[in-house]
């Protein structure tokens, strides 16, 4: 998983994908730029709501760290392109053993980090042991701990032993930055092998990155990248309407689109998401314990009156936390879907015919305070009466994610193929499910994607009839741009959003 704004913590399970060469070019998408000629020495600047809390992906850095790092300054022994392939990247070549428990890569030559130390084996594994550390907040901890050993054999051979099979381990790979092992101060520095290097971050407003001289595969197309921070979605609609910015790379006022369709000087790119909206229940908690009372509040509030009331023509609603770019997706939003009749009956034969109450820890930052007020007027009609606690996302780091101290909350789950989290009982959401946790493993430990998509669809299926959570809605993916622009990704996969095929018109 990894949530919105706030977080880093989560993860996914994936096919093996097919994998290609590939050095830093096509992840974008961007169209094409109108007249003139691309300037090679433009600065870039992109327009965020998303600011990292630090620099370090292991240590809290949050979304804003994916967003502006992932890819540009740090990259990985594959990569995850814009439309959800997998490619190598600083693995040149890989085998696998017949039992699928010994990964052997081959690291591509001549690579060097910004510092002008080259890439070595001794860097992947500590790369890989900083991951799976005790303190480390990654994204993929908890996936790469399948990792029993790392020998390395040469400077250019790294050998991983896995405990088990994991289909997904290659994908998961695709998470994680190769890091100088000899780098110092990694909240506020940086040393990685990317198209870019760090240029000045100042807190608060703004960070740039500067094109890498030094870099190995083929040169960013923009000299500079600047990431702006703006607090709200009109300022930030605002910036690109007086030029501040060039490129906004996701679009939170729906409202504000129009006078960005009806400017020529703009393009409005309409891409696929993978971020929901969860109303997430504590399954450990009463009495959300009970699966009827967690189906009754999932039938009690209209989705599609939600969404349309944020988002208006934008956005989706899914049934489940499968959006439809994950392999394993099918359209379940017939299960538990707004019926108010049904929700009174399934609260009666829950034992609260009366109603009961709950608190509803919900994040500051849009558009929480207003799912929030509206989920509370939904279930008010039910006779289930809401106290909305709106807290930092800070506390609900604590609060919520590590501490479990919470009955329910809002929270947006970014990444792609995060359905295997229901597998975990431990998780922040609680839901144990026996059967489901052996599903989940058991597609972990595939031999094929179609065995592994086929048990996925079974975990699908199980924790949308169980109400496991309520899946609100898929948000949209909208980047607005300067119609200068070409080059830039245009779907919000896992929030990376990469720089380096930006092309700017004089």
């Amino acid at each position: 998983m990894s949530l919105k704004k706030t977080s880093l913590y989560g993860a996914a399970t994936a096919a093996t994908l097919a994998l290609t060469l590939t050095a830093c070019g096509g992840s974008g998408a961007g169209g094409s730029a109108g007249g003139g000629s691309d300037d090679k020495n433009a600065t870039v600047n992109i327009g965020s709501l998303y600011e990292p809390q630090n620099l370090d992906n292991t240590a809290g850095g949050g979304q804003g760290v994916t967003e502006a790092l992932n890819g540009n300054v740090y990259e990985g022994l594959f990569k995850l392109t814009d439309d959800g392939k997998v490619e190598k990247l600083l693995a040149k070549d890989y085998k696998v053993s017949g039992d699928g428990l010994t990964y052997t890569f081959t690291l591509r030559d001549g690579v060097k980090f910004h510092s002008g130390k080259e890439l070595t084996s001794q860097d992947v594994k500590y790369s890989l042991q900083k991951v799976i550390a005790d303190d480390s907040q990654s994204a993929r901890k908890s996936n790469l701990e399948v990792i029993k050993d790392i020998a390395t054999p040469d400077t250019r051979t790294v050998k991983v032993t896995l405990s088990q099979k994991s289909i997904s381990f290659v994908y998961n790979l695709s998470y994680v930055w190769i890091i100088d092992s000899q780098a110092k101060n990694l909240k506020t520095t940086e040393d990685g092998t990317g198209p870019y290097k760090l240029g000045e971050w100042t807190r608060g407003s703004a960070l740039s990155l500067d094109r890498f001289a030094g870099y190995w595969g083929n040169a960013a197309r923009n000299k500079k990248v600047v990431f702006h921070y703006y607090k709200d979605a009109t300022a930030l609609n605002n910036a690109l309407l007086t030029n501040a910015v060039d490129v906004v790379t996701s679009e939170q006022s729906p409202d504000a689109l129009d006078q960005f369709k009806s400017n020529q000087n703009y393009k409005v790119n309409d891409g696929n998401s993978t971020t929901k909206l969860l109303l997430a229940f504590n399954d450990k908690a009463k009495p959300f314990t009970d699966v009827k009372v967690r189906q009754a509040v999932s039938a009690a509030i209209d989705d599609k009156k939600l969404l349309e009331s944020i988002w208006g023509g934008y956005g989706q609603l899914i049934g489940s936390m499968v959006p439809p770019t994950d392999p394993w997706y099918e359209d379940l939003t017939k299960v538990n879907a707004y019926d108010p009749a049904r929700a009174k009956k399934l609260l009666a034969e829950a034992g609260y015919a009366k109603g009961f109450a709950f608190s509803l820890d919900t994040p500051n930052y849009d558009p929480h305070p207003t799912a929030a007020t509206f989920i509370k007027s939904q279930l008010a009609k039910v006779g289930i009466t809401v106290t909305i606690n709106t807290i930092t996302p800070d506390e609900w780091y604590t609060k919520v994610y590590k501490n479990h101290d919470f009955t329910a909350t809002l929270q947006e789950h970014v990444n792609d193929r995060d359905l295997v989290w229901y597998g975990n009982p431990d998780f922040y959401w609680g839901y144990d499910n026996k059967q489901v946790t052996q599903w989940v493993q058991q597609a972990e430990g595939a031999s094929t994607t179609a065995e592994q998509t086929a048990l996925l669809k079974k975990v699908n299926e199980k924790t949308a009839e169980d109400a496991a959570s309520d899946w609100l809605y898929l948000y949209p993916q909208i980047v607005v741009a300067s119609s200068k622009l070409s080059g830039y990704p245009l779907n919000g996969l896992n929030s990376q959003f990469y720089a380096y095929d930006i092309e700017k018109k004089g």
